[in-house]
């Protein structure tokens, strides 16, 4: 999906980027979307944030933002300690194997 580089909410969607550099090599980056809300970035400021860490040393400029292809995705953050990451995995330890349990589905 390309879609302008204003087209996403911080703090809900993950972007993905795919850009030239000035050497004209594609480059990528992405972050989470929890990243830009941690560091309190509006959408421009993730944007250029991104572009630096895929590697782009140029002037950023209005232009070149809107040249870059962006992927807004959303993702789902799970945890749970050491201990009942233990216990799952000791569930699933049978005579000296293991047989990992069946991928989680969120949709099922």
């Amino acid at each position: 999906m390309h879609l302008d580089s204003s087209d996403f909410r911080v703090g809900v969607h993950g972007i993905r980027i795919e850009f030239m550099n000035e050497k004209g090599a594609k480059r990528t980056a992405t972050y989470l979307p929890e990243v830009a809300k941690e560091q309190d970035w509006d959408q421009i400021q993730t944007i250029d944030s991104l572009l630096r860490k895929g590697g782009y040393k140029a002037p950023i400029t209005n232009e070149f933002r809107k040249a870059i292809k962006l992927t807004r995705y959303r993702s789902e953050k799970i945890t749970i300690s050491y201990a009942e990451y233990m216990a799952s995995r000791q569930h699933y330890f049978q005579n000296g194997t293991l047989h990992a349990p069946p991928l989680y589905n969120h949709y099922s």
